[in-house]
């Protein structure tokens, strides 16, 4: 059993479908199997990517960050453990990457005030939004006017940033509440609270860019 039985298996050819866990393709990657790391990947790599950008806002930032993220997990692979969800680890390593990155820059921007704005009238949340991969659960997803999505990014990033980021794990990535609170380090009902106030904060915000309810009056809209 354990770690042979999945070597194994994975040599077989067997066990890089859907229907196997990440729990099981990370064991396997820690007994040598590539192919796993690669399966994972697969997997997870729209999503997580989706919440490292809308996390740091700038695409290239996110891109060196999404690269740094699964460098650590092959990095860390040994010290994993399956007492929990793999996603909990994953976006855990995510998340601190997410913040070090916005330390640093915010460093850098206090460190450089002559430097120029990088956009102005929403073109920067209008580049965000477009180049966002169009694949599992978001808030537009009820939505169907085109020119919601850059109006919700901008809404998203006027969030503070510990409501922002369980906005997104929520919402973007589906991660279920009891699992945003250990990714976070707060209680469940801390987790609660922060989307309770993101939501309110959200409608509130797209109220004043002239959304009319296509996104405020519908709770699953939002809340999923």
């Amino acid at each position: 059993m354990g770690k042979g039985s999945t070597r194994g298996s994975m040599s077989n050819g067997g066990v890089l479908g859907p229907e196997i866990s990440d729990e099981r393709l990370m064991l396997a990657f820690q007994a040598g199997d590539a192919r796993a790391f690669e399966a994972l990947v697969r997997r997870h790599r729209a999503p997580v990517f989706n919440f490292i950008l809308r996390f740091v806002g700038h695409r290239s930032r996110a891109e060196d960050v999404l690269q740094e993220t699964w460098l650590k997990v092959v990095r860390s692979a040994r010290e994993y453990e399956p007492k929990a969800k793999l996603t909990t680890w994953l976006y855990t390593i995510a998340r601190n990457l997410c913040v070090d990155s916005t330390r640093k820059e915010s460093y850098r921007q206090a460190s450089s005030l002559e430097a120029p704005a990088a956009g102005t009238d929403g073109d920067e949340g209008r580049a965000l939004g477009e180049s966002l991969p169009d694949e599992g659960a978001s808030p537009e997803r009820g939505a169907h006017n085109a020119r919601l999505r850059p109006l919700l990014e901008r809404a998203l990033a006027s969030l503070p940033e510990e409501q922002r980021e369980v906005f997104i794990l929520r919402e973007y990535s589906g991660i279920p509440f009891k699992e945003i609170a250990e990714v976070t380090g707060v209680s469940e009902n801390t987790v609660k609270s922060r989307m309770r106030y993101a939501l309110e904060a959200l409608r509130r915000r797209l109220g004043e860019l002239g959304v009319d309810g296509d996104l405020a009056e519908d709770g699953r809209t939002v809340a999923g």
